[in-house]
């Protein structure tokens, strides 16, 4: 069934999903809920995201892991990749790690597994985003126009702020790159202030809960709505109050066509039209 609000139809895509294999889902969710002491509403495995977001409408969604070792590298990407094989409405995105050292090699193999970018988690890999280290990685993602999805933000941390990944845009401005929170997970304000005009990608995740509707508008704006996208973070939060609190803020069927769809089809280069996932 499709995102129905006020009598209008949506395509909906989860723009921030993690997953992990059925052996470790469970011990795997519980160590990211006692990171941010958050209670985890799922069991992160791809049946579990398949099935809930179809329940709440969602056609696609965008699916990751991270590596916290650079042995995981491969075999994360192994497990997206036959992911997306066995769910077609999953988009995959690569696990990478700072120690990687035959960059070019390990993304010809993330291309050659059909993943659309990468994803990174600073906090969880204890690497600082502008570390010069990472430069030469990124250099290569952005020559060859793969996206970085960035957990941004954390006032407990200082690996992920988004002051640290605008100091990476001074450097690479062409890189293509999704900062996660709306910018910032408990760094809103700061994400305004400095990730403004850069020409990032933001997605929902993680952040309704804790924001006002006006603080939420003010981020959307900021960032223009045609450079937001809905996520639930899952396994962290159900995607039904996630969608009424995107509802909720008002905007135009336009802009929560955007937002929900049209924005993650585009950057990830996924169709537009409806389809069936049997």
């Amino acid at each position: 069934m499709p995102v129905i609000h006020n009598g209008a139809s949506y395509l909906a895509a989860d723009a921030h999903a993690h997953i992990y294999p059925e052996k470790i889902a469970e011990k795997a969710t519980a160590s990211v809920g006692r990171f941010y002491d958050l209670a985890m509403r799922y069991v992160g495995t791809p049946g579990v995201l398949a099935e809930a977001g179809a329940q709440a409408g969602l056609d696609r969604f965008l699916v990751c892991s991270v590596a916290t070792k650079v042995e995981q590298v491969r075999s994360i990407n192994g497990f997206i990749e036959s992911a997306c094989r066995e769910y077609p409405q999953f988009v995959g995105l690569g696990a990478w790690h700072p120690d990687v050292e035959d960059i070019e090699g390990e993304l010809d193999d993330i291309q050659r597994q059909g993943l659309r970018g990468i994803k990174l988690h600073p906090d969880f890999q204890e690497f600082a985003i502008d570390d010069p280290k990472m430069l030469p990685f990124y250099r290569a993602a952005e020559c060859r126009g793969l996206p970085i999805l960035f957990h941004t933000g954390d006032s407990r941390k200082n690996f992920s702020s988004p002051r640290q990944l605008a100091r990476v845009l001074q450097k690479l401005p062409g890189l293509t790159c999704v900062a996660a929170h709306l910018g910032g997970y408990t760094e809103w304000k700061a994400a305004r202030e400095c990730l403004r005009g850069s020409g990032v990608y933001v997605d929902t995740s993680s952040s309704f809960p804790f924001l006002s509707e006006e603080e939420a508008l003010e981020s959307i704006a900021l960032f223009g709505a045609d450079r937001v996208m809905f996520g639930t973070d899952f396994p962290m939060w159900p995607a039904g109050p996630e969608l009424r609190a995107l509802f909720a803020l008002g905007l135009t069927q336009a802009e929560n066509r955007g937002i929900l769809f049209e924005n993650f089809a585009r950057l990830y280069r996924v169709s537009t039209q409806k389809e069936s996932h049997g």
